[in-house]
């Protein structure tokens, strides 16, 4: 029995009449989040970087070509705000510069340096496993299942 059953099992007893079944999924799926952020933080810590700032490393190493801060955060699906404060932040610390549009200075990429292309690397590396490690209690073919499920409801909901 698992934490989700104890609170099923006690909304049964106070509200028999309620179909609380939902809670059955969302509330392991909230659980299982909170349990796998615990988890991932520490690798992100290891390297100084946020975990905001591990996707925009991230996402910026398995983009081909470079990217505008404005896809940036329409990629992350976050503010703008957060996204330039997040970008100074790498500049600062060399791992990503600007470059500019000679035609147009407002306008500008931000790529990855050296240094930052050896950190993402070697975090993402140390994450991957780490995600691996989390999903040893499922079976390849419980984790092809389960990634089958999650992406229909994504589909459906997003």
């Amino acid at each position: 029995m698992d934490h989700i059953d104890k609170i099923l099992k006690q909304w049964q007893l106070q509200k028999p009449e309620l179909d609380c079944s939902a809670i059955a999924i969302i509330g392991r799926i909230e659980r299982a989040n909170q349990l796998i952020e615990k988890n991932i933080i520490p690798t992100f810590q290891k390297y100084e970087l946020s975990n905001i700032e591990f996707d925009i490393l991230a996402t910026m190493r398995r983009n081909p070509t470079p990217l505008t801060p404005t896809e940036l955060y329409r990629s992350l699906m976050l503010s703008s705000g957060a996204v330039s404060t997040r970008i100074e932040k790498l500049v600062k610390r060399g791992l990503i510069k600007r470059q500019y549009n000679e035609e147009d200075r407002r306008s500008c990429n931000v790529i990855l340096t050296d240094a930052g292309i050896e950190l993402i690397d070697s975090a993402f590396n140390e994450h991957i496993n780490n995600e691996k490690r989390l999903l040893t209690p499922l079976t390849e073919i419980e984790q092809t299942q389960l990634a089958a499920l999650l992406k229909k409801y994504l589909l459906a909901n997003e």
